[in-house]
């Protein structure tokens, strides 16, 4: 609900000057996933690219029906690109381990988790080094 109160709070401007929304959602239970189906595929070839350049998985896991929908369909609902970085496989669905009682730090796989931050810290490294400086509202 916040994230979609955010992006229906923000002006023409504020949108147009906005180059993407990176949703970091549910890390550790497996190796690095994506929304696939409901990520813009710039920022999927992006991420695709850097994992190889690192030499670390990616694949797509689409979560469509598993929950409530994830903060980025807001972002993508106003034209924003989007994408979700998530570790919640079916496996880790059919464990009933999101929002239960076993959602704990113990459910975490350190490896699994620590893997995800080097990927995610290189993808936001490049994309802010594609994205380049950011621009003052008005200048070219």
């Amino acid at each position: 609900m916040g994230s979609s109160f955010y992006v229906h709070q923000m002006s023409k401007v504020d949108i147009a000057s906005t180059d993407a929304m990176v949703n970091i959602d549910t890390l550790g239970l497996a190796p690095t996933e994506i929304w696939g189906s409901h990520a813009d595929k710039r920022l999927n070839s992006a991420i695709a690219y850097v994992a190889r350049q690192l030499n670390m998985p990616i694949s797509s896991v689409n979560v469509e029906g598993v929950g409530a929908s994830a903060d980025s369909e807001s972002f993508a609902d106003r034209k924003i690109p989007s994408i979700t970085i998530h570790s919640l496989t079916p496996e880790a669905w059919k464990a009933h381990i999101l929002h239960s009682y076993k959602d704990k730090l113990s459910a975490i796989r350190l490896d699994d988790y620590y893997e995800s931050y080097r990927l995610i810290a290189a993808y936001i490294a490049f994309l802010d080094q594609v994205a380049g400086p950011p621009q003052k509202a008005g200048t070219p």
